[in-house]
């Protein structure tokens, strides 16, 4: 898989040059346990920075992304990236490691992976133009309704 960046550099994932290690849990609690702590560790995070309308989506079964979905807002971009360095740290700090991280520049919309995590904290406007959690949000549909 080769993704690009911006300046038109090719960009090679871990997974095409072979050296993912795959940790994979003894059962299903024990992955379902590292993500409730991860999202718990985001949260405490959130909080303390300040973030506004945290917005947590179990994403799990849903989608391969991740388990969690949290959508937060700051008041502006020196807020959503002040949000976004402290969550970075907090994760590190706490045993997480290095998240992947999207859109430090601009600091309109900033999405962070933790693996079981995405945390998207925008400033309000871009939060509401996108309403990402909207369509994450959506009610499951009976396999009878889709027929």
């Amino acid at each position: 898989m080769v993704c690009h960046s911006r300046k038109g550099k090719a960009l090679t994932t871990v997974h095409a040059k072979g050296k993912t290690l795959a940790v994979i849990p003894k059962g299903a609690e024990r992955g379902a346990d590292a993500a409730a702590r991860a999202l718990e560790a985001v949260l405490v995070s959130l909080e303390d920075s300040k973030a506004e309308d945290i917005v947590t989506i179990n994403i799990a079964g849903k989608s391969a992304l991740g388990d969690y979905m949290v959508v937060v807002s700051g008041r502006s971009n020196r807020h959503v990236m002040a949000i976004a360095d402290h969550l970075l740290t907090d994760l590190k700090d706490e045993g997480f490691g290095t998240a992947r991280v999207e859109g430090q520049e601009g600091g309109d919309w900033i999405l962070i992976d933790t693996g079981d995590i995405i945390v998207h904290v925008f400033r309000p406007e871009i939060r509401e133009f996108y309403n990402i959690e909207k369509m994450w949000a959506a009610p499951d549909m009976d396999e009878e309704t889709l027929h």
